[in-house]
């Protein structure tokens, strides 16, 4: 006779992932949320060609028609000169669409973190800025993104907002990845030494912005950067010189300074110091997030393994 439960068939119980829906699948940080999260995460990932993120009520009628546990939004209209040439557009994109987004989430029942940025602060202060200092934009760009923060907090509670800052990643080249293959080529290397924030690595934001994926994850304010400020110029030194240690022909050895003041072509106006606090990340995670130059190092490290450090 068979032992008890020997003829019993076996029960496999299907458990269905909690749906992801990205807005700004393209970019530098979507892309990376897009892919890290697909293991644990029905991901649903849209870029420009998806979806008009200047039609709010498109961007709202695709959230209430995918019904989706949670929204990570990380599509805005970015460049700062071209926020100041075109108003209208930045805020459609920016607040109004960052409003119709957040409505339609809560009306389905999920919540919405949405992606802001160092440029709502005027860069006035003299130490990092901490979660609940007071927003005040000096650009179109940062008021716009200020416009849509206020507008995902007001449509419902459980909705948060995460600023970054000077963002980097593997999936779309940024400042550092040019300076870079500009010092592997021997020519000049130049960079703001004027200029202060935090770098934000995308492959940290995605393990960093995990808690707040959790059901019982408090609304908000938050901030996720590398910890550390530095200048651009610091910036592109440290990859510079972690490209160095690792080995890499790097023919310009020194990044060479300038003032922010030498950009003329800027339009829009940035603000000077915009280190952000973590504490609230930080206080949820029970760890803080690791240095700025280590995440490059990190970073430089992917891209020589990955043979994206060629002159050519």
């Amino acid at each position: 006779m068979p032992g008890p439960g020997k003829n019993k068939p076996s029960v496999l119980l299907a458990v269905s992932k909690t749906k992801l829906a990205i807005f700004g699948a393209g970019g530098r940080l979507g892309a990376a949320l897009a892919r890290e999260y697909a293991e644990d995460f029905s991901v649903v990932a849209w870029g420009r060609a998806d979806v008009d993120l200047a039609d709010p009520a498109a961007v709202a009628a695709l959230v209430q028609r995918t019904e989706p546990d949670l929204v990570i939004n990380c599509a805005a209209m970015t460049n700062v000169d071209a926020c100041e040439t075109e108003p209208e557009l930045a805020r459609r994109v920016n607040a109004e669409a960052a409003g119709a987004m957040a409505a339609a989430a809560q009306q389905v029942g999920a919540r919405l973190v949405h992606i802001s940025t160092d440029y709502v602060f005027s860069g006035e202060a003299s130490t990092p800025y901490a979660e609940d200092d007071t927003p005040e934009p000096i650009s179109i760009y940062g008021l716009t993104k200020r416009e849509g923060e206020q507008a995902a907090l007001a449509a419902g509670p459980r909705h948060a907002v995460v600023r970054v800052s000077w963002v980097f990643g593997p999936d779309r080249e940024s400042f550092i990845d040019k300076a870079l293959h500009t010092a592997r080529r021997g020519q000049p290397v130049q960079a703001v030494d004027d200029k202060f924030s935090s770098p934000t690595y995308t492959l940290d934001v995605a393990e960093v912005l995990r808690v707040l994926l959790e059901d019982e994850a408090p609304g908000g304010v938050y901030h996720i950067c590398n910890q550390g400020v530095c200048t651009w110029r610091d910036w592109a030194q440290e990859a510079i010189n972690a490209a160095i240690r690792l080995g890499v022909d790097i023919r310009t050895s020194t990044v060479e300074p300038l003032k922010l003041e030498d950009i003329k072509a800027m339009v829009g106006r940035r603000p000077v110091y915009t280190p952000m606090s973590c504490q609230r990340i930080e206080a949820l995670n029970e760890k803080p997030v690791r240095p700025w130059q280590e995440a490059v190092g990190d970073y430089v490290r992917f891209l020589r393994d990955a043979g994206r450090l060629g002159v050519d």
